[in-house]
């Protein structure tokens, strides 16, 4: 069971699994993008009356557009409830949990059977640095991966075979991921990641007000993390909203605009379509570099690029 705003690699994982893709059910998320736990009910009634057995629910901290946070106590009763695993997908969001300001976003994370968390992404930690969180002490990992191969992981070493952690990941061999995280933490400390993550929040606090004072832009709905969804609405286009063929014109700005800034190598963006919505630009506020200076470099570049538009 998950949101229909959630990460795509849920429905790798589950074919990667050999459940199959049409055995993922999706849930119903409201207007900004967030998991809706009566749905979520209404889907395991629908599953278990079909004959099929509900097992797992991932929940989303920080969807990839919009930046949702899902609200994770409501959907922790309910798979208490009906006894299912819950996943928490905090990739995104999770680091905002070293934020004493904003961790409530995440509240009722600690419920979770596991958590899966990327430092790679809003910390900056070196690329790929992630992480899975689980209730379990009982060595789940080790239990479903391991397979004590001789020639690799020999039971009668003379220090502590549960070191050997490449039996317990489905690759074997890896990098070190914790390393960077820990080599991060220890230089920035605590209180330093923390100021990061507030800053980065900041920061977008302060990319959405400027956009609400520029004419042509609008914002797709005020962010509540760090993505920050506008669309640009070139000069042609402006009080023309009534005309028919609006949504299809301004779903062409944002693919035009890219390719003049990745041409001109000012900058990138990402955009994309959303549901129903238009193609709009959605900007990631998380590099600890940023400054006001590049976000009004970035309205400013838009404007320029877009004039003629």
């Amino acid at each position: 069971m998950l949101s229909w705003q959630c990460h795509y690699s849920i429905n790798k994982g589950a074919a990667f699994l050999g459940l199959g893709t049409d055995s993922v059910r999706v849930v119903k998320a409201d207007e900004r993008g967030k998991m809706i736990p009566e749905d979520l009910e209404r889907q395991i009634s629908l599953a278990e009356a079909e004959g099929s057995v509900p097992f797992l629910v991932s929940a989303t901290s920080g969807t990839t557009v919009l930046g949702a946070f899902d609200p994770l106590d409501a959907i922790a009763d309910v798979c208490q409830r009906h006894g299912m695993w819950f996943h928490v997908d905090a990739a995104w969001g999770g680091s905002v949990l070293l934020s004493q300001t904003h961790k409530h976003l995440l509240d009722g994370i600690q419920r979770a059977d596991s958590v899966a968390w990327n430092p790679h992404k809003l910390l900056a930690a070196g690329l790929q640095c992630s992480a899975l969180l689980l209730r379990d002490t009982s060595n789940l990992l080790k239990r479903c991966h391991g397979f004590q191969a001789s020639y690799l992981f020999q039971q009668d070493k003379f220090y502590d075979v549960t070191l050997d952690t490449g039996d317990k990941v489905v690759q074997c061999g890896r990098r070190v991921d914790c390393l960077k995280l820990w080599l991060m933490w220890k230089a920035q400390g605590g209180q330093g990641l923390e100021r990061r993550i507030d800053q980065a929040f900041a920061l977008t606090r302060y990319l959405v007000e400027e956009i609400k004072t520029r004419e042509g832009f609008e914002l797709v709905m005020e962010p509540e993390f760090v993505n920050v969804c506008f669309w640009f609405v070139p000069p042609s286009l402006r009080g023309k909203q009534e005309r028919p063929d609006y949504k299809e014109r301004l779903s062409q700005v944002a693919p035009m605009l890219k390719e003049r800034m990745v041409k001109e190598g000012s900058m990138m963006i990402g955009y994309q379509p959303h549901g129903p919505r238009a193609n709009f630009f959605r900007v990631i506020v998380a590099n600890p570099t940023l400054t006001r200076a590049d976000m009004d470099f970035l309205l400013n570049e838009l404007e320029r690029l877009g004039q003629d538009l």
